[in-house]
């Protein structure tokens, strides 16, 4: 996080609930130091593959070994190394603007109003008229659409036209570009679409194959700009926008305006490492049962500036699970559950799960021998530990483990309440998941309406993936102790239980969404 002024600072302090001044067992102190160390302005956001990156593995690692753990990594050692392939759409370099009839443009701010999908075979530069194509299902889309850039808007709602298939109807037409209107009423959670957007990378494991339609421009728009594109043409974007999140109608029209894009891209090859670390177990006819307990170390690392702040620190998300990881680990010092289990620190969670996907494709025990997963991520301790929302509930057996675990400590398990997040394919456990292997993952709960959703809101709003999202913000801290004595409780729950986990009948696979 990169000083503020004074003024600026104190105000934050004053802000911040009275349980963020300090932990008051040596427990939560040791982790809350950990975070410090892995979430501070010298591992620059531990961007997946950078220097700071490689500076908080240096830091787990030697936290593994000093618990006594086995490393699991490629060639006997703790790191597992992922080769990747990045494309970049440059800031400097890159210019976006609206053209009107007459001549005049309009310059739209890259990474505020508007981004775009970075792949290798992007055009240095594009020119074309606009059209309004509503949700851009197919048959909206139509065939009058050759050569010019298609608006539509980017419903991620049950019953509207997915990212996916908004693209393939515009690029079978024959469209020049795609922009997507953010669906601002998609969900609660994120009504500002994190906007600026922190850069426009994509990240894939090397030798994967390309995007799909990967030379077509695909922008995203926020929506606060939408009114720049439709200037002359009669149309309310307002109402055009509360349509879209109503799901009623919506027109179609063309526009008298152009987008115009000169765009710098970028590529190369990189690697980034994963750590796995063993905790051997100690009865012999369960050895075969691994169990896996992951966070991840990546964060956005450096990107555009918020509030005067470039660093995008990741405290929460995820340095503070590593940290229940490595707590974990010290305080069992060597002695073992009754099955294995396998500490698995991934890489490029944040670029799209990438160290998880490898690792289920490349695992350090037989991939037979994976029992289950328990996944830390999407943790928010910002008020006490009374609901707790577990992503996967209804895929697998854990749930009853959960239960068993939570009760006695006073927490109510439920399901998701909000499953159009998808955050049952956005974090680690969905690889997993997606080859047959029982996974779960966490959030804090609340009630509808009560004063910890409003809380919850807020954080979502100003801090997840932002630089806010430091070692300087509001936590309870006896939440935070409470939900590492439910993890402790489970991880033994599960690794000593005298059945595997299973799969429930009904339950499916889920990759990460194809991209």
């Amino acid at each position: 996080m990169i000083r503020q002024p004074l003024a600026a600072l104190a105000a934050v302090l004053l802000a911040a609930p009275a349980a963020a001044a300090a932990p008051t067992d040596a427990d939560t102190r040791a982790w809350w130091r950990l975070i410090g160390q892995l979430s501070s302005d010298a591992m620059q956001g531990r961007d997946t593959g950078s220097p700071g990156h490689a500076r908080a593995i240096d830091l787990v690692v030697a936290q593994f070994k000093a618990a006594g753990l086995q490393p699991m990594g490629d060639g006997g050692g703790f790191r597992q190394t992922v080769p990747l392939h990045e494309s970049r759409v440059e800031s400097a370099g890159t210019r976006f603007a609206v053209r009107a009839p007459d001549g005049r443009t309009v310059p739209l701010r890259f990474l505020h109003d508007v981004a775009i999908r970075a792949t290798d075979a992007l055009p240095a530069k594009f020119s074309a008229p606009l059209v309004f194509r509503g949700y851009c299902g197919a048959a909206e889309v139509g065939a009058d659409v050759a050569g010019k850039i298609v608006l539509c808007f980017g419903g991620r709602r049950e019953g509207m036209p997915s990212a996916a298939v908004r693209l393939d109807a515009v690029a079978k037409a024959g469209a020049a570009g795609l922009i997507n209107i953010d669906d601002i009423g998609y969900t609660q959670e994120q009504p500002n679409w994190f906007w600026p957007v922190a850069y426009a990378r994509s990240i894939d494991r090397r030798g994967a194959p390309p995007l799909a339609h990967a030379a077509l421009p695909v922008i995203r728009l926020n929506a606060a700009a939408l009114p720049t594109l439709l200037a002359g043409s009669g149309q309310d974007a307002a109402a055009l926008l509360a349509a879209g999140v109503a799901a009623r109608p919506l027109p179609g029209f063309d526009l008298s305006t152009r987008l115009e894009a000169e765009l710098t891209v970028s590529q190369r090859d990189f690697s980034s490492d994963n750590v796995l670390a063993l905790l051997p177990g100690t009865d012999p006819a369960l050895a075969g049962e691994t169990i896996v307990v992951d966070a991840h170390i990546d964060g956005y690392g450096i990107g555009t500036p918020v509030k005067g702040d470039a660093i995008y620190n990741g405290a929460f998300d995820d340095a503070a699970y590593v940290a229940t990881l490595v707590r974990l680990a010290k305080a069992r010092a060597g002695k073992g559950f009754r099955r294995p289990v396998l500490f698995a620190v991934f890489t490029g969670e944040e670029k799209g799960l990438l160290g998880s996907r490898w690792f289920v494709d490349h695992p350090s025990v037989p991939r037979e021998q994976l029992a289950a997963t328990i996944t830390l991520d999407a943790i928010r301790p910002l008020f006490p530990l009374k609901i707790l929302t577990v992503i996967g509930s209804d895929r697998s057996s854990l749930m009853g483990n959960v239960e068993a675990v939570a009760a006695p400590m006073g927490i109510t398990p439920r399901p998701d309440l909000e499953p159009v997040r998808g955050m049952i394919t956005r974090t680690d456990a969905s690889p997993f998941l997606g080859i047959g292997v029982p996974a779960i993952a966490f959030m804090f709960g609340y009630e509808p309406g009560s004063p910890e959703e409003a809380r919850f809101r807020t954080w979502y709003r100003t801090r997840y993936h932002k630089p806010q999202d430091d070692i300087g913000q509001p936590i309870d801290f006896a939440a935070a102790l409470a939900f590492n004595r439910f993890f402790d409780a489970l991880t033994a729950h599960v690794a000593d239980a005298p059945q595997r986990p299973a799969m429930t009948p009904a339950a499916t696979g889920d990759r990460p969404p194809g991209r």
